[in-house]
C-alpha cells in the first residue's frame, strides 16, 4: 500500500508538472507568436468544423462580408472555406495526412486570412493529426531467401521491412514470425527510430531433412484498433559454399553534393569471402527492393563496388538516401551478404529565391495617402540555412516602399504622392536575393496602376482669341471654335463649353452668339452691320465633369470687318424737286479752267471702300467740261464760243474703292447765257466782304479743333495711367467697362477731318461707340452763297441723306443751282 500510494503522489505530481508545463508553453507561444493554430485529425468528413475564425481573429460577422474573407493555401487545393454566415472554418475536401506529410512526424498545414478593405493578412495553421488509416505493407508479398545448410547458428539475415503510411504510435511497431524449429525473429534497432527485421538461424538445417521451409512474417503498427501485413519468405536450403560475403561495415556513409558532376563517385563498398575459387568471386548489385527513383540517379559497378552518380541530385527532394546493396559469390549454392549505404545530400544554392503575390495589386488613387497598402506578397526559396533567407529590395522606387509582416510576408505601400498625369502606371520592380556563395536573385514587376482625381483643371490652348469676321455674313455660320484640354481622364477630362453673359450695346451677348457645350464651336445668331458694331467681346468658360468640376475662362475678340455694302451717296447738290430739274446759268464769257460747281459724295463704309471719285459718264459736249476725279469740281475744259448751245447736260458717275464696286450718279444742267457778269463780280465782292467773316469762323473751327486735341490727348493719359496700374497685377492691359466707372464709353471713337478744298469747306467730326451707330458731325460753307453759312449736320451711317441735301439747299439761293441726284450700284 505505501508503495502504491507514494506511486500515485509520484503519478500526480508529474500530471501536475505538465500541466504547468503545458500552460508556459501556450502562454509563451501566444506571446511570441500570435498565429491561430487549430488540431484537427484527418479523413474529416467534408462539412466538419474546424473552429470560429470570426471570434478567433476578432472580426464581426457582418464584417465577414463587407471585407470579403477568403482563405488560400499554401498546399494549392482548397481543403478549407469559411461559413460567412458564422464565421466558422469548415472541412472542404477530404484531407490525407500521408499525401500533404508522408512521413514527417509534424503535418502543419500554413493557411492565409485575407481580409480587404483595410487589406490585412492573418496567419492560421492547422495541425493534421495522423489517424491509423493504413496498414502496414510489405513491398512483395513474398521473399525467397538461399541459406546453405552449412550456415552458423545465429546467423543473421536481414528481412525487407514493411511501411506503413502512418507516423507516430500509428506506424510499424513490432514483427512476428510463425511458428517453426529453426528460425527466429529478432528487430534491429536503426537510427530515426527505424526497425528492421532479421531473421536468425536458431538450429543448423539439414537439406536431406527439409529442403525448404516457408514462413509468414507479420508486421503490427500501434494503433487502436491495431493493423497487420504480412509477408510470405520461401527459404531454400543450398548446399555446399556455406560462406557468405561479409562487408567491412554493414553501414556505409557518404556525403555529396547535390552539385555534384556526373560520374562523380559517392562510396565505394567492399566484402569477402572466406571460400576459394568461384565460391570467393563477389559481385556487388543494388537489392532488388530498391526504389526506380535512385537506380536513376545512383549507379553501382559490379565488380570494384563503386557508387557513382549518373543523374542530378536534389537536395530539396531529399536530404538523405538509403541504398541496400547485396555481394553474392559465384559458388553453388550463391551466398550472399547484405550492407547499408546512406547518401548524406549537402546543399547549395541552386534555387532562385521567388516572390509569389498573395493578392493583387488593387488600383490607387493619385491623392492616395502615404501608407496605403497596394499588394501583398510573400518570398520563398527551396534552399535550407542561409542558402534559403531571402532579402526583398525596391529598385529605384521612392514612391513604393516594402513593409515586413511576418514568415517572409510583406506588404508593398506608397511612399509618397502619386501624379496619374506623369504616371498612369507604375511598374515596380522587386529583386529577391538569397544569403548563399554566390547569392542568387530573381526579380518580378508589380504593375501598379493609378486612378485619375480631378486635379487639373480645364485649359484653352490660347489665353484669348482674336476673330476677323465680314460683315453680312449669313446667320448660323460658325464664328470660331475654342478648344481645350484636361490632363484628367474619364469624366474629369470631359469637357462642355457656356458662354458667360456679357453686355453688347446693353443686349446680352447671347443674343448674338451661341456655343456648342460639346466642341466649342460659336455660331452667329445674324447677320452683322460693320456700320452699327465694329468689335464686341465673348468670355468662354470650359468646365470639366468630375466632382466637383473645375474650369477656367478664356476671352474671344470679335472684329468685324468692313465690306462694300453702301454705294456713295451725293451730298451736293441735291434734286431740288424729284420730277423736274432747276437751271445752273454761267456766262458764254467764262474761260477755261472756270469752276461751275463742286459735287460732294459720301460712303457710309471705311477704308478703301469709302475712297471716292468723279468722273464724267455722259455729256452734251463732252470737249466742254470736266470733273475732278478726288475733289468733284466741275470745271470748264476751254472756253465757251458762240457756237455751244446754251443747254448743256453732264451725268457724273461716283464711284467707290471697294470690291464690288458701288456707284452713284447725279445730273447737272447748266445755261449758257450772254451778258452774265455783274452776278459774278457782285458775287465776288460779297465773297470778299465775307472773307473777314469765314477768317472768324476758320479762327473758330481752328480753336474747336485745338480743345478737342487737348481732351483726346488727356483722356488718352488717363487711360494709359489707369492701364499701368492694372498692369503691375495682371501683366495685360485691357480696356473694359468695368475697369473705370468715369469713362462711361471706353469705345468711344473720335474722328475729325477738315476738308477746305474746292467752293465748299466742312470739318467731319465723327464719334460714337463701336458698340453702335456712328455719328457724324459737319459743317459746310458754300462761297456761291450770299452769305457764309456754317451748318451742323448728325447723321447715322443710315442717314437719309435727303435731310443733309435740305439743309444744304436752304443755305443757297435757288437761283444758282440746279441738280438731279440718282444712285447706281454696280455689282
Amino acid at each position: 500500500m505505501p508503495s502504491n500510494g507514494s506511486e500515485m503522489t509520484k503519478g500526480s505530481g508529474n500530471w501536475r508538472w505538465q500541466v504547468l508545463w503545458w500552460h508556459h508553453f501556450f502562454l509563451l507561444w501566444t506571446t511570441v507568436d500570435s498565429q491561430t493554430r487549430y488540431s484537427i485529425p484527418e479523413e474529416l468528413k467534408q462539412g466538419s468544423v474546424v473552429g470560429n475564425v470570426a471570434k478567433d481573429l476578432g472580426l464581426g460577422i457582418s464584417e465577414l462580408f463587407d471585407r470579403k474573407l477568403r482563405v488560400e493555401s499554401d498546399a494549392g487545393e482548397q481543403y478549407f472555406s469559411v461559413d460567412v454566415g458564422k464565421g466558422e472554418l469548415l472541412v472542404n475536401d477530404r484531407i490525407d495526412r500521408e499525401a500533404l506529410c508522408g512521413q514527417s512526424s509534424s503535418c502543419v498545414l500554413p493557411l492565409q486570412v485575407i481580409t480587404e478593405n483595410p487589406l490585412q493578412l492573418h496567419r492560421i495553421e492547422i495541425d493534421i493529426r495522423d489517424i491509423n488509416d493504413n496498414s502496414p505493407t510489405f513491398k512483395t508479398e513474398q521473399r525467397q531467401l538461399k541459406i546453405a545448410e552449412s550456415t552458423a547458428t545465429g546467423t543473421k539475415i536481414p528481412l525487407d521491412p514493411a511501411q506503413d503510411l502512418d507516423v507516430g504510435i500509428n506506424s510499424v511497431k513490432s514483427y512476428t514470425l510463425s511458428k517453426n524449429e529453426c528460425f527466429s525473429l529478432k528487430i534491429k534497432e536503426l537510427s530515426g527510430d527505424r526497425r528492421v527485421p532479421e531473421l536468425v538461424l536458431e538450429k543448423p538445417l539439414d537439406r536431406e531433412k527439409q529442403s525448404e521451409h516457408r514462413l509468414l512474417l507479420t508486421a503490427l503498427d500501434g494503433g487502436n484498433p491495431v493493423r497487420t501485413g504480412t509477408t510470405s519468405i520461401l527459404i531454400n536450403v543450398l548446399d555446399n559454399n556455406d560462406n557468405i560475403p561479409v562487408f567491412k561495415s554493414a553501414v556505409y556513409n557518404a556525403t555529396v553534393y547535390e552539385n555534384s558532376a556526373l560520374g562523380a563517385v559517392v562510396a565505394k563498398v567492399e566484402a569477402t569471402d572466406a571460400d576459394e575459387g568461384v565460391n570467393g568471386e563477389i559481385k556487388y548489385s543494388f537489392a532488388e527492393d530498391t526504389p526506380l527513383s535512385l537506380l536513376s540517379v545512383f549507379q553501382l559497378n559490379p565488380v570494384t563496388g563503386e557508387m557513382s552518380l549518373i543523374g542530378p541530385l536534389d537536395y530539396e527532394g531529399g536530404s538523405m538516401h538509403e541504398i541496400a546493396i547485396t555481394a553474392k559469390d559465384k559458388g553453388v549454392p550463391e551466398m550472399e551478404g547484405h550492407c547499408r549505404v546512406q547518401v548524406h545530400v549537402v546543399d547549395v544554392n541552386d534555387n532562385v529565391p521567388e516572390i509569389v503575390l498573395t493578392s493583387n495589386p488593387n488600383p490607387i488613387p493619385e491623392d492616395a495617402p502615404k501608407g496605403t497598402v497596394v499588394a501583398l506578397l510573400k518570398a520563398k526559396d527551396l534552399d535550407s540555412g542561409d542558402n534559403g533567407k531571402v532579402t526583398l529590395q525596391l529598385s529605384n522606387s521612392q514612391l513604393f516602399m516594402l513593409k515586413p509582416s511576418f514568415s517572409n510576408n510583406y506588404a508593398l505601400v506608397t511612399n509618397g504622392v502619386l501624379d496619374r498625369e506623369r504616371f498612369l502606371e507604375y511598374n515596380i520592380e522587386i529583386t529577391a536575393t538569397d544569403s548563399g556563395s554566390p547569392p542568387l536573385s530573381s526579380k518580378k514587376t508589380i504593375p501598379v496602376t493609378v486612378t485619375d482625381v480631378n486635379d487639373n483643371p480645364p485649359v484653352f490652348s490660347q489665353s484669348s482669341y482674336n476673330v476677323y469676321l465680314k460683315e453680312n455674313g449669313v446667320a448660323g455660320s460658325i464664328l470660331f471654335s475654342v478648344s481645350a484640354s484636361d490632363l484628367d481622364s474619364g469624366e474629369n477630362a470631359k469637357i462642355s463649353y457656356s458662354i458667360l453673359d456679357s453686355k453688347v450695346q446693353e443686349v446680352s451677348v447671347s443674343s448674338y452668339v451661341y456655343i456648342n457645350s460639346d466642341n466649342g464651336s460659336i455660331y452667329s445668331m445674324h447677320s452683322f452691320d460693320y456700320e452699327k458694331l465694329k468689335v464686341f467681346e465673348i468670355q468662354v468658360q470650359a468646365k470639366d465633369q468630375g466632382s466637383p468640376s473645375l474650369s477656367s475662362n478664356t476671352t474671344v475678340h470679335v472684329f468685324i470687318l468692313d465690306q462694300n455694302d453702301n454705294a456713295p451717296s451725293v451730298i451736293y447738290p441735291s434734286s431740288a424737286a424729284l420730277g423736274s430739274l432747276s437751271h445752273q446759268r454761267m456766262p458764254r464769257s467764262a474761260k477755261a479752267g472756270h469752276l461751275v460747281t463742286k459735287v460732294t459724295a459720301v460712303d457710309a463704309d471705311s477704308g478703301h471702300n469709302a475712297w471716292i471719285s468723279y468722273k464724267v459718264a455722259e455729256a452734251t459736249d463732252a470737249s466742254l467740261f470736266t470733273v475732278n476725279q478726288y475733289t468733284g469740281e466741275v470745271r470748264t475744259k476751254r472756253s465757251v464760243s458762240e457756237h455751244d448751245d446754251s443747254s448743256q447736260r453732264l451725268l457724273i458717275e461716283i464711284r467707290d474703292d471697294g470690291e464690288p464696286v458701288q456707284s452713284a450718279t447725279v445730273t447737272v444742267s447748266i445755261l449758257l447765257e450772254d451778258g452774265l457778269h455783274e452776278p459774278i463780280l457782285d458775287l465776288r465782292h460779297k465773297v470778299s466782304e465775307s472773307s473777314k467773316k469765314s477768317d472768324r469762323l476758320a479762327l473758330y473751327l481752328i480753336l474747336s479743333l485745338a480743345s478737342v486735341s487737348v481732351l483726346s490727348l488727356v483722356t488718352f493719359l488717363i487711360l494709359a495711367v489707369k492701364c499701368m496700374r492694372s498692369s503691375r497685377s495682371s501683366g495685360a492691359c485691357c480696356m473694359r467697362r468695368s475697369d473705370c466707372e468715369d469713362y462711361k464709353n471706353p469705345n468711344r471713337n473720335l474722328q475729325i477731318q477738315l476738308n477746305t478744298d474746292g467752293p465748299i469747306k466742312y470739318v467731319e467730326v465723327l464719334g460714337g461707340d463701336m458698340m453702335s451707330q456712328s455719328q457724324s458731325f459737319r459743317s459746310c460753307m458754300s462761297p456761291m452763297s450770299e452769305y457764309s453759312d456754317f451748318t451742323l449736320i448728325k447723321p447715322s451711317s443710315t442717314t437719309d441723306f435727303k435731310e443733309v441735301i435740305s439743309v444744304l439747299d436752304a443755305s443757297l439761293p435757288d437761283s444758282t443751282w440746279t441738280f438731279e441726284s440718282q444712285q447706281v450700284s454696280r455689282q
